[in-house]
């Protein structure tokens, strides 16, 4: 069994989602993740893109929502905001379905361990409805400077440990771990048996093998945990505010490139993988 390869359709920035899936389709990948805005695509139209280029949605990346705000009101719309996507996920086919803290707030508002329970209890909230939708769910760990909760694979272990649903697992995205990771390999391997999602790019966030991310021991480490779930390349091209897929110049002929020197590495590795 092979891990399907796929592209996160944010990094290509503001096109038509049929113009966004054509272009991944030609790249060759097998599917894609998609964005999880809920106002703009209705679920039938999104099925209709997808199958009708040959490729699946491997996965949903959420946008953005504080599950840990203190506040009870912005932190209710947020699991809301889940349980709405969870249910579009259900439609979709159950993808994997990503969670994660607010991107881009990176201290606590007043107290870091009272945040930590707050994130605990409403993902046991979104984890009860996945696990009653048959949705599985990837807690994404971000870096030090994206969130201030879960930066590192064993904080999300723990997280995993205290929810206590196996609805819950992990996304392990090597560019966040290149940062908070002393040995990335090892992270993955010390979440065998927890990873439902891995997102790829370099150190630099561009494509595989322009960086300094040993993917030789990544590789290694995904095939000695017998990881078969999906391998999304998240690249980006280069230039300032990394919150953004759109630089100067030809942003989209960088990405792509990107792209193909990335799946060309994923398609070498997944060929020797056994059958």
């Amino acid at each position: 069994m092979k891990c399907p390869t796929g592209v996160c359709t944010w990094t290509f920035g503001p096109l038509p989602l049929e113009t966004v899936v054509a272009r991944i389709a030609t790249l060759g990948f097998d599917g894609l993740e998609i964005y999880g805005d809920l106002t703009t695509c209705p679920v039938d139209r999104l099925r209709d893109i997808v199958r009708g280029a040959g490729l699946r949605v491997l996965s949903v990346t959420p946008d953005n929502a504080d599950i840990a705000h203190p506040d009870p009101l912005v932190r209710a719309a947020a699991v809301d905001y889940y349980l709405h996507l969870l249910e579009f996920s259900a439609e979709l086919g159950a993808p994997v379905t990503g969670v994660h803290g607010w991107v881009g707030r990176i201290q606590a508002v007043a107290d870091h361990q009272a945040e930590w329970r707050l994130l605990v209890d409403s993902c046991r909230q979104i984890s009860q409805r996945a696990l009653a939708l048959g949705v599985p769910l990837a807690f994404e760990v971000l870096n030090r400077y994206e969130s201030h909760l879960v930066n590192t694979g064993q904080e999300g272990l723990e997280l995993l440990r205290q929810v206590g649903s196996p609805a819950l697992k992990l996304l392990l995205d090597t560019y966040h771990m290149n940062i908070e990771e002393a040995d990335p390999a090892q992270a993955l391997r010390d979440a065998a048996g927890n990873l439902a999602l891995v997102h790829v790019a370099d150190s630099n966030r561009a494509g595989l093998g322009l960086g300094h991310t040993d993917f030789p021991a990544i590789l290694e480490a995904l095939d000695a945990v017998a990881y078969r779930g999906p391998i999304v390349v998240e690249a980006t091209a280069s230039g300032p505010n990394p919150f953004t897929p759109v630089k100067a110049g030809d942003y989209l002929g960088q990405l792509e490139s990107y792209l193909t020197l990335s799946l060309a590495v994923l398609s070498t590795w997944n060929a020797a993988l056994p059958a």
